[in-house]
C-alpha cells in the first residue's frame, strides 16, 4: 500500500506520526485552512443567529399644558376659547384664491406646524344651508383614497351648538373636522391640517392632543346673535 504526500509512514502495517517534519513542511497550508475554517466558523454563526428589528422611533414631544384664552373679537359673528399656545390669524386667501368672507380665520399651532382652518359663512341668498351641508360631507369624503375609515357624530353642546364631527383614520390629509350651524343664520366648518406628510403613526400623538384642543373650541363656542 501507497500512501502519496501523506504525512504519515507505514511500519509493519501501521501508521507512524512524523508530525514535526510534516508541521514544517505544511506550515502555509495550515495557517491557510485554519483562516478557512474560522471564516467559515463566522459565517455560519451568523446565519444561525437570531436577528431582532429595532422598532421604528419618533422624535420625542414635550407637550405644553393646557391652558385657553377667549377669541371675542368685533364685528365677527362667534366666540370660542383657544389655547394660549395657538394664535388666531385673519384669513384673506383660501387655497390662493381670495377669502369669500371677511369672517374667515386660522388657529395656528406653530409648534406643532399645524392649522384649524374656520371658515364661516352666513345663511342666505348666497349661501344656501342644503348646499353648506352637503359640500362639508363632500370635503371629507374627498379623503377616501388615502382614509382607512371615516366616522361622524352628531354635536350637540350646552350652549346650544349643533353640528357634526368628522373623524378620518388612515394617512388622510386631516383627520379631524366638523361643521356647526344654527340652519337658519349661521354656519362654520373647520377642518385641522399639518404642514407634513400626511402620516397618521408620526402625527397621531399631536392630533390626539389638539383634538381635546378642537373639542373645547366647540364646546366653548357661541353664536353672538
Amino acid at each position: 500500500m501507497r500512501i502519496v504526500n501523506s504525512p504519515w509512514s507505514m511500519v509493519h502495517g501501521k501508521q507512524k506520526r512524523n508530525i514535526g517534519s510534516w508541521v514544517m513542511d505544511n506550515g502555509k497550508k495550515i495557517l491557510a485552512l485554519a483562516m478557512v475554517y474560522g471564516l467559515w466558523t463566522i459565517v455560519l454563526s451568523s446565519c444561525n443567529s437570531t436577528y431582532t428589528a429595532k422598532p421604528m422611533g419618533y422624535y420625542k414631544i414635550n407637550f405644553p399644558e393646557k391652558k385657553y384664552q377667549l377669541f371675542d373679537q368685533t364685528g365677527y359673528p362667534y366666540t370660542f376659547e383657544y389655547p394660549v399656545y395657538a394664535k388666531v390669524v385673519k384669513d384673506s386667501t383660501f387655497f390662493g384664491k381670495p377669502a369669500e368672507d371677511p369672517w374667515w380665520i386660522n388657529v395656528d399651532f406653530p409648534q406643532f406646524r399645524g392649522r384649524i382652518y374656520v371658515r364661516y359663512f352666513a345663511i342666505g341668498k348666497k349661501h344656501n344651508f342644503d348646499t353648506l351641508k352637503e359640500q362639508s360631507f363632500e370635503l371629507t369624503g374627498k379623503h377616501t383614497s388615502k382614509a382607512t375609515s371615516i366616522e361622524d357624530t352628531l354635536i350637540t353642546t350646552a350652549n346650544g351648538i349643533h353640528g357634526i364631527f368628522f373623524s378620518v383614520g388612515g394617512n388622510a390629509a386631516t383627520a379631524n373636522q366638523f361643521f356647526l350651524t344654527d340652519s337658519t343664520k349661521h354656519f362654520l366648518r373647520g377642518a385641522l391640517y399639518f404642514d407634513a406628510t400626511p402620516n397618521e403613526d408620526s402625527l397621531g400623538i399631536v392630533n390626539r392632543f389638539l383634538l381635546d384642543d378642537m373639542k373645547h373650541l366647540i364646546n366653548t363656542f357661541k353664536w353672538k346673535n
